[in-house]
């Protein structure tokens, strides 16, 4: 059960990171994927990749645990 939610938490991160790193106008960079690097250090989780990453990690614990299960 708990996987299940872990997959469902890591594909609305993943959905959202999405999101954020296509609508996101940063201050920083020449192109979009300067700005998102630069947001994701500066920011971390906050970043649009850093909640696209965050998700990716999620969905592939949750998967792991029904491996391991």
């Amino acid at each position: 059960m708990l996987g299940v939610i872990i997959i469902v938490f890591g594909s609305i991160l993943t959905a959202w990171g999405t999101f954020i790193i296509k609508n996101n106008n940063m201050l920083f960079g020449k192109n979009k994927i300067s700005k998102n690097v630069f947001d994701l250090v500066i920011n971390g989780e906050a970043s649009g990749i850093g909640q696209f990453l965050g998700g990716i990690i999620c969905i592939i614990l949750g998967i792991i645990s029904f491996i391991v299960k």
